[in-house]
């Protein structure tokens, strides 16, 4: 083949697209936020976290009451009312309901749910005398778990690895930590990773498919037993990224 060949041929084939930067994400600073089980530690640090970021958070429970009252403790805009409610209002919902009661919950909110990002942060998790160890649930994770149950959603992970603690801490401006973020949509999971984003001091990490989330899952057990030796509240940082 000559050069005068080699040039039509490479004139005559489609241009390849460039390569999407990974770190190019959406813009989610105008979604509703529903936080699901609200009231709790880990859905409270997150709604206040999100909130004081300027996202417009509405947290769930199965009390509207309960949740109205733990709006008005967090401020910043944020507003209570039942999980139906909190459901049917938002864009993105996160669930950090207890995984004791995660597939009923879940179960009852199907309609509500339809069409959301759900975004499961639940951890199967059981403790005896040696400590925190796994569950594995018969659909292999939480959040594979709620997508069997939610099957009209998009369903993503993140969130495991968060110290409530910390996030509930008004006196710590930055959470120095990254969010594992695991989908099935390259969109759900980038818009996840921006809305981690939005939020000082973290990182949304793409970190693959829904089938690996029993794995993400399960390290806060051994994040509970760091915690416990070194009295800290430790989280992840992923190196060369």
């Amino acid at each position: 083949m000559t050069s005068t060949d080699s040039a039509q041929n490479s004139a005559g084939a489609p241009a390849k697209a460039p390569a999407k930067d990974p770190w190019d994400l959406p813009d989610v600073s105008g979604l509703v936020v529903g936080v699901l089980g609200g009231t709790g530690p880990q859905g409270k640090g997150l709604a206040y976290r999100l909130a004081k970021a300027g996202q417009q958070v509405i947290i769930g429970s199965r009390s509207a009451e309960r949740a109205e009252e733990a709006a008005r403790e967090l401020g910043h805009g944020v507003e209570g009312a039942d999980n139906a409610e909190t459901a049917r209002r938002s864009d993105i919902v996160i669930v950090a309901v207890p995984w004791e009661g995660h597939g009923k919950t879940l179960e009852s909110l199907r309609t509500e749910l339809a069409g959301k990002l759900v975004v499961d942060c639940v951890n199967p998790l059981g403790f005896d005398k040696k400590g925190a160890y796994a569950l594995k649930p018969e659909e292999g994770s939480a959040a594979e778990q709620a997508a069997a149950l939610l099957p009209d959603s998009r369903v993503t992970a993140a969130f495991h690895h968060l110290s409530a603690v910390l996030l509930q801490d008004p006196e710590i401006d930055e959470i120095d930590t990254d969010v594992m973020v695991l989908g099935e949509g390259r969109a759900d999971v980038e818009t996840v990773q921006a809305l981690a984003n939005r939020i000082p001091g973290m990182r949304g990490i793409f970190a693959g498919r829904l089938r690996g989330a029993h794995q993400v899952e399960s390290l806060v057990a051994n994040l509970i037993s760091v915690n416990r030796r070194y009295k800290a509240h430790a989280g992840l940082r992923l190196t060369d990224l």
